[in-house]
């Protein structure tokens, strides 16, 4: 649900650039789950404050007192644990959710595998990976996506295998 940056202060305090669209949504929880990288399993940790402050968020964490143990932070993952989180509405979905999912067009070709989700600002971005290794950039918008089938674990879109 974010990313950890610099230090905030020096009392142990770090930024956080939140990846929702309700930067709120971490704030009002006490255990955060992080990681270092992708990879890492996530762990859970106490937050002993969090607030909004523009343009993002600023939280102390449960052992972390010095800016020097802030700055170690620099660049972990942040988020919650699924059963902390409310079930998204419908048409609405976790972008944890979407990765492995077969993206195929309209004509039925398989375009490959979401990769992963990014959000560049605008809207969600999916990465869709193809098998001979090429990568495709698919906006996650209604004008090319034309439905998301999770019981058959696939995303049906508007999108030519040449774009």
């Amino acid at each position: 649900m974010g990313r950890i940056g610099a230090p905030f202060g020096v009392h142990g305090w770090v930024r956080v650039t939140p990846w929702s669209e309700d930067a709120g949504a971490l704030v009002a929880h006490r255990t955060w789950a992080m990681r270092e990288t992708a990879v890492d399993e996530w762990r859970d940790v106490e937050v002993l404050e969090a607030k909004q402050q523009t343009p993002g968020i600023v939280a102390r964490f449960a052992g972390v007192e010095s800016r020097e143990a802030a700055a170690a932070l620099r660049g972990r993952e942040v988020g919650l644990r699924r059963d902390a989180l409310p079930p998204p509405a419908e048409n609405e979905y976790f972008w944890t959710d979407l990765e492995g999912l077969e993206v195929m067009n309209r004509s039925g070709v398989s375009l490959g595998r979401v990769a992963g989700v990014a959000g560049n600002g605008a809207h969600p971005i999916l990465r869709v990976a193809a098998e001979e290794g090429a990568e495709r950039l698919i906006p996650f918008v209604p004008a090319y996506v034309d439905r998301v089938d999770m019981t058959a674990g696939r995303i049906e879109v508007d999108w030519q295998a040449d774009y």
